[in-house]
């Protein structure tokens, strides 16, 4: 929105032809959800606690956990709508990777949303089924699967691009539309098993997605793709606008997250977040960047996948309990030491994933 008032004023206002730069849109696209969050995050709390949209507590886990009961959730739809007004005022809506992601995004919070409304209002414990929520989640993967595929103006667009290799890029095919169901729909699970400690989730969210938004910005210029040795894709730099929205808007509502948190992301956060980092990664060609990066969602994921299939063999557990993070309370770390620790793991991980820029 911001560009078309830029071209109809900068012929009177020169100045304003400083928003047609990427890095000055993502700059203000930042503080702008970052300021909206601060604003309108405690009316919003305040609200959720109103209408008793509590978190529900597990009795057979860590019982440090169980004073958080009743503490509002369903947050996330402060982050959903601070990321798309600002989408909406700092990018270029003309750029159809922006609205994949974005739409992308919406459709898996629209997925949490339900899935909270009814554990939460409707006081239905388990909400959506698991199949009711794979099946919507198969449906928008699939959906914006098809919409990368059918709108590739490159080959590059739909090519594996291996990390730490010159010139490794696979032709997927058909493929393509499997692939990128697996990354979107996997990544926003991984996030989900991941969100049960206050702001673990979301700043590991905001790191990656920061790191994916210098990947889109040097895929999307070609003399910086080239050089780097990365595929060039013509107009996927606008994805930064999403991804500063995104970090703006999760550093605001970390201020609301972090331990005692006064507020939780819920399926509508954590659902969503997820698919838009799986979803960022496919658009930029870096899945197995995400990978990395993204090293404490698959350990999260792994270890309930290993307590499940090793429960179900031997009727005995690897962990204390799963997700990784339920193990390590029980293990005697105090809440805050295994977030801040799991923290540290999140930044040494995004830095190697940025260090495959330049080792190749």
């Amino acid at each position: 929105m911001i560009l078309w008032l830029v071209s109809w004023l900068e012929t009177f206002f020169h100045g304003l032809n400083v928003f047609n730069y990427l890095t000055v849109r993502a700059l203000f696209a930042a503080l702008f959800s970052f300021s909206l969050v601060l604003l309108f995050a405690p009316n919003i709390i305040l609200k959720l606690k109103s209408y008793k949209i509590g978190q529900n507590i597990r009795n057979d886990g860590p019982q440090t956990h169980l004073v958080k009961a009743g503490t509002p959730t369903m947050g996330g739809i402060i982050i959903i709508g601070a990321i798309s007004l600002s989408v909406l005022l700092w990018g270029d809506l003309t750029n159809h990777f922006l609205w994949i992601v974005w739409l992308t995004t919406l459709a898996f919070a629209a997925v949490g949303f339900i899935d909270d409304y009814y554990k939460l209002i409707k006081k239905q414990s388990k909400g959506l089924s698991a199949k009711q929520k794979f099946i919507l989640q198969t449906l928008f993967g699939v959906g914006a699967a098809t919409w990368l595929m059918v709108g590739a103006s490159t080959i590059a667009e739909t090519q594996l691009i291996l990390p730490f290799f010159k010139q490794v890029q696979i032709n997927l095919g058909g493929f393509f539309i499997f692939w990128v169901w697996l990354v979107v729909v996997g990544s926003s699970n991984a996030v989900n098993l991941t969100d049960g400690l206050d702001g673990l989730a979301i700043l590991p969210i905001v790191l990656v997605t920061a790191a994916l938004g210098v990947f889109a910005y040097l895929s999307g210029n070609i003399l910086h793709a080239e050089y780097l040795l990365i595929p060039y894709l013509p107009g996927v730099g606008e994805i930064i606008i999403f991804c500063a929205a995104l970090v703006g808007a999760g550093i605001g509502f970390l201020w609301f997250n972090f331990y005692p948190a006064e507020v939780f992301m819920g399926d509508v956060g954590s659902l969503s977040m997820g698919a838009a980092v799986g979803t960022i990664a496919i658009v930029v060609r870096q899945e197995f960047v995400l990978l990395i990066m993204g090293g404490l969602f698959v350990a999260e994921t792994i270890s309930v996948a290993l307590q499940v299939g090793y429960y179900k063999l031997t009727k005995k557990r690897i962990f204390k309990m799963a997700p990784l993070h339920h193990h390590l309370e029980l293990c005697g770390w105090p809440e805050p030491k295994v977030i801040v620790r799991l923290w540290i793991v999140t930044i040494i991980l995004v830095l190697c994933g940025l260090a495959s820029l330049k080792i190749r």
